[in-house]
């Protein structure tokens, strides 16, 4: 039993080759087949260093035509503390605004348009209890009083205008 696994685990690897002919398993390997491998494994490797070397070269390349006209200089230095300081007053005005957003007439008139869809399934949840109501008191025969009590719902229970 061990063999079978043992030259299983060579056929996973790809160290040994198997065939089935007829009713029998037959495993060969070949020294020259392991060089092929290796010499094909060498190539594809040289190439990918050699793209990554000259993908490199062309990175660097780019770096030192960026550092052109990068300098520091006073002007830049200044011009960069410039820029800090904007960055750091629009943020102030970004907070600023979002505190009075909620003054916003887009905003306002959103909050309109859901209270209406909000109103309208109030109304609309309303009208399905009135009927439900309707339907128990013909069906069953009780009282509304007692309909509402057993149901735990407010005696001003009506629709919103």
């Amino acid at each position: 039993m061990s063999v079978k696994e043992i030259l299983q685990s060579l056929v996973d690897d790809g160290m040994v080759d198997t065939e089935r002919i007829g009713t029998s398993n037959y495993f060969w390997a070949f020294p020259s087949k392991a060089l092929h491998t290796r010499k094909r494994k060498l190539e594809t490797l040289e190439i990918q260093l050699a793209e990554a070397t000259q993908k490199e070269e062309s990175l660097q390349k780019c770096v030192d035509e960026a550092k052109i006209g990068r300098q520091d200089t006073e002007e830049r230095s200044k011009l960069a503390k410039e820029l800090a300081t904007l960055r750091q007053e629009r943020e102030q005005l970004c907070t600023e605004l979002e505190k009075y957003k909620e003054c916003d007439p887009d905003v306002i008139e959103e909050i309109r348009q859901s209270n209406k869809v909000a109103k309208d399934a109030v109304n609309r949840w309303t009208d399905n209890i009135f009927a439900v109501k309707s339907w128990a008191k013909k069906k069953f025969g009780f009282e509304q009083s007692k309909i509402d009590k057993t149901f735990g719902i407010p005696e001003d229970f009506d629709y919103i205008d």
